[in-house]
């Protein structure tokens, strides 16, 4: 009996290892604490979210009543992970720690995104229709970060720790800050996955900074002026 039950156990986690393969390799891509597969079957529980979402996202299809909310809740209560089994999740996703994770009901996920901790995918009232976000391809939003209404992250785009986002963001572009504002990448395009987001670019110092030197130069043209002047004088004088 006890190794039937050993045996079931395996099939069971190399059928989830199927199903779920890119989800795996998501986890050993984007996550240097990963170590081998079994383990991150049993101990990821952003990929748990994303496995129990994925039955409840179909009964939600089927138009099945009260269940895929149900297993949505006792998701949350195991892994901290809110995701409405409305929302629609693009294969590849990776949901790092996940402790407050919450993703709406018309929220469209593309491939290969990665969420942080805190991540709040929201909207913006009580209207109805399409009232979550969109995010595109290799879309990466760090901890803390808040986007909200019916707007669109580009391809490639990066959200910045704690930013809230409530307007469209073009493609391979950052945002940082509350209210989001966006930092173009010069159209540069990243392979895979950027992880780096604790240096992003800020828009407001880069202003302050460029304010600066046009300071600094108007202080260099004045003093030039004055010593011109100054020498005028002294001519007149002699």
């Amino acid at each position: 009996m006890t190794l039937l039950l050993i045996l079931l156990f395996i099939g069971c986690l190399a059928v989830l290892a199927y199903y779920f393969r890119p989800e795996i390799d998501a986890c050993f891509e984007r996550d240097p604490a990963a170590a081998n597969t079994i383990e991150v079957l049993l101990s990821y529980s952003g990929l748990h979210a994303l496995m129990w979402h994925r039955l409840a996202h179909w009964l939600y299809q089927w138009k099945i009543p009260i269940l895929p909310r149900l297993i949505s809740q006792w998701t949350r209560f195991f892994t901290g992970i809110e995701i409405h089994p409305g929302a629609v999740i693009g294969e590849g996703c990776f949901i790092d720690h996940g402790m407050g994770v919450v993703i709406g009901e018309t929220a469209i996920l593309g491939k290969n995104v990665t969420l942080y901790q805190g991540v709040t995918l929201g909207g913006t009232g009580k209207e109805k229709g399409k009232r979550h976000p969109t995010l595109g391809d290799n879309v990466l939003v760090g901890a803390g970060a808040k986007v909200l209404g019916n707007i669109r992250i580009g391809n490639n785009g990066v959200v910045g720790a704690n930013a809230v986002v409530i307007r469209d963001i073009p493609v391979n572009s950052t945002v940082v800050g509350v209210p989001g504002r966006v930092t173009q990448r010069q159209g540069r395009r990243f392979p895979g996955i950027n992880l780096d987001h604790t240096a992003l670019p800020d828009p407001l110092a880069q202003s302050l900074e460029q304010l600066q030197h046009h300071i600094d130069h108007l202080e260099e043209e004045l003093e030039k002026w004055r010593r011109k002047a100054g020498e005028g004088k002294e001519l007149e004088e002699e």
